[in-house]
């Protein structure tokens, strides 16, 4: 059975502006059934890294935030602390760069809340009974609120072929221990050479997994869990996440987390994607390379498979941009997401998330 997803192009004029067009999507899409008075509704997105511009603009998620209000519920924006080592690594860091990056209350009119706690630990385990995971491990905030709106700047992304959704539900609400679930099978190492043996890590290891030696600090694999304290802990730099997982698997991981993080919240949940700037990369980097397509529109369903699926036939079909990173494809039709990651196989997080329940491939687009 087909879903629906509504479009809205980038065309404008003075009866109807893009914030208008953004407000009419939430409603045909369903925003007034899917919330109630009283609601606590996390926005998911994606705060953006210090230095990147491509991520969804603060002006266009203060009209999310308003249509939300208007059903008498009450909006938090949030989103989860980064695996590896960077600008937004724990909630001090990350909100500080959010608030620089435009996300401040005074611009959107929501607080903003870390979904998984002070140092990307605060989580639940929600059980799934996957075909790769029977538990997974989700930012508490994700699963207390009691409905969720869901943001997400569609663009490609070296691991996953293309970035929507899928991807801001699976990586973006797990916890530091679920991002490493999903990335590696194997414990963090230590680069001894940047080791000073300060025993930061020691102090953060709740599970006795490390050893400061006379060469550096040492991890024991045996008695690693895989929780990724330790990464956190290094100011030195010196320990590192080895990201060993393949990205078949690592999608097929991504579309059961992203399973996990709705789980509990039928008919209280609300998609959409900006498929504007289509960057060749994730937003995480602290940069943005130019856009493979001209921007398309934005989009919004309840069904998220049919969502990204759209997302990724709107890009496809579209004109590539030359002098990009886009290196074939640029024919309308062409697979644009393999012209820049070639080796990449991205439908597979669509017919994983498709087999598992999470939603259709097959969609009507109704313009709006």
């Amino acid at each position: 059975m087909s879903s629906k997803v509504f479009f809205a192009d980038m065309r404008a004029g003075a009866r109807e502006n893009l914030f208008d067009k953004i407000a009419r999507l939430m409603k045909e899409a369903g925003c007034r059934e899917s919330l109630a008075q009283g609601d606590l509704v996390a926005v998911k997105l994606h705060f953006g890294e210090r230095g990147n511009h491509t991520f969804i603009r603060p002006i266009f998620v203060r009209r999310v935030v308003e249509e939300i209000k208007a059903t008498g519920a009450r909006p938090f924006l949030t989103d989860s602390s980064t695996l590896y080592v960077g600008e937004r690594k724990e909630a001090v860091s990350a909100l500080s760069c959010a608030v620089e990056n435009g996300f401040a209350y005074a611009v959107v009119g929501a607080p903003l809340i870390m979904l998984d706690g002070l140092r990307g630990h605060t989580a639940v385990d929600v059980e799934i009974n996957g075909e790769l995971l029977k538990k997974v491990s989700i930012g508490t905030e994700i699963v207390e609120a009691d409905a969720l709106v869901v943001l997400s700047h569609f663009k490609c992304h070296e691991l996953t072929g293309f970035g929507g959704t899928l991807k801001n539900l699976g990586m973006g609400c797990s916890s530091r221990t679920g991002k490493l679930q999903q990335h590696s099978t194997v414990a963090p190492k230590v680069a001894q050479k940047f080791c000073n043996r300060c025993g930061l890590c020691l102090k953060a290891c709740a599970h006795n997994a490390i050893a400061v030696l006379e060469g550096g600090a040492q991890i024991d694999p045996k008695a690693c869990v895989g929780c990724g304290r330790c990464v956190t802990a290094c100011l030195q730099k010196a320990i590192n996440i080895q990201w060993n997982e393949n990205a078949s698997v690592l999608m097929r991981k991504m579309a059961e987390y992203a399973k996990g993080a709705v789980l509990g919240k039928e008919g209280k949940v609300l998609y959409l994607n900006f498929i504007t700037q289509v960057s060749p990369a994730c937003d995480c980097y602290g940069h943005a390379d130019a856009p493979i397509v001209n921007d398309i529109g934005i989009t919004a369903s309840t069904d998220p498979v049919a969502l990204d699926q759209a997302c990724a036939d709107l890009v496809n079909n579209a004109r590539g941009n030359q002098d990009t990173a886009l290196a074939s494809g640029h024919e309308p039709g062409g697979d644009k997401f393999r012209g820049v990651h070639p080796d990449i196989d991205w439908e597979v997080q669509l017919e994983h998330a498709e087999k598992i329940g999470m939603g259709s491939r097959q969609y009507e687009l109704v313009r709006v």
